[in-house]
């Protein structure tokens, strides 16, 4: 049997940066690695991402999120298909950070994907400056990614303080009791940065297994509640791109912007990923010059607004 692990997260958790490392980790130790993207966008920036694992022998499947949700579940089994076909050893799933986990765990049980592949690890990335007021969808998604976790971990710890990371595991602790769930947090939690992981620290990791924990689902809290919007050809220089990932996601008039990505040829490529505590441009070999915005109640005519306006 094919063991799959599950990576998830909210948006800008930093999965894709895990799962660059992650996946290294299993190359090395001489295994079949694939890797299924889940993007939130028409576009999927984050396979781009991993072109260079792709050039170390794994195998990249992609899913975009946009479309409606029989037609993702659908693409979703056909892809984990092709790679049960493939040889692969090991399977990666990477969702979108607006995935409900649920929807994992249901097409294992689909054949014929019961007969190739069997539930490695659920491994959940929460940013150790988690958000302190995340309204009721985000809080429900929280804790429904966390539930079953086998392995936790505190992303971007160095940048976060001892009191960061404390509110933290309290706020996960508080999205466990609000939909019931009896699991609490607390010494099990890892805090970590990728670079400082080591091969045994990936083994522990890739072993952890998930846990059957049960709470009350509210699978309508996610219907239509998050959205996204991509801009295409957009010809931005760095600078612009930064001043205005900065506007959207602190701009009230654009709705509850969670995350700002994409690329931009100022150059050289360099990949855009931005929240409200992060932003980053860093340079990467291949792009494509889109930018992609996701969050609540989106305002996508003060959005466009922005991005198109060349004054900023």
């Amino acid at each position: 049997m094919i063991r799959v692990d599950l990576i998830t997260g909210f948006l800008g958790a930093g999965k894709t940066t895990f799962i660059q490392k992650y996946a290294a980790y299993l190359l090395r130790q001489g295994k079949k690695a694939g890797i299924v993207e889940n993007d939130y966008g028409a576009v999927n920036v984050d396979t781009m991402l991993l072109q260079e694992l792709e050039r170390d022998g794994c195998i990249i499947e992609s899913v975009a999120g946009a479309c409606d949700a029989d037609c993702h579940r659908r693409r979703f089994k056909t892809k984990l298909i092709a790679l049960g076909m493939s040889g692969v050893d090991r399977v990666l799933i990477e969702p979108s950070g607006v995935f409900d986990a649920d929807e994992f765990f249901d097409a294992l049980y689909e054949p014929p994907l019961d007969r190739w592949y069997e539930i490695g690890s659920v491994i959940a990335i929460v940013d150790a400056q988690l958000e302190e007021n995340l309204s009721d969808h985000s809080e429900y998604l929280l804790a429904s990614q966390v539930a079953n976790a086998g392995a936790v971990l505190l992303s971007r710890a160095a940048d976060a303080s001892e009191e960061d990371m404390i509110r933290t595991t309290d706020h996960l602790n508080r999205a466990m009791e609000s939909v019931g769930c009896s699991r609490r947090f607390g010494s099990d939690v890892i805090a970590c940065d990728w670079d400082d992981l080591t091969d045994a620290d990936f083994a522990r990791i890739m072993d952890s297994g998930y846990l059957p924990e049960s709470y009350v689902k509210r699978h309508e809290a996610l219907d239509g509640a998050y959205r996204s919007l991509y801009f295409l050809n957009r010809s931005l220089t760095a600078g612009e791109a930064k001043e205005k990932a900065q506007r959207l996601l602190n701009d009230p008039d654009c709705g509850n912007v969670f995350r700002v990505k994409g690329f931009v040829n100022d150059g050289g490529w360099m990949q855009l990923n931005a929240t409200k505590k992060n932003l980053s441009l860093t340079p990467i070999a291949q792009g494509q010059e889109v930018i992609i915005v996701i969050g609540e109640e989106l305002n996508e005519e003060r959005i466009r607004d922005i991005v198109d306006n060349k004054k900023g």
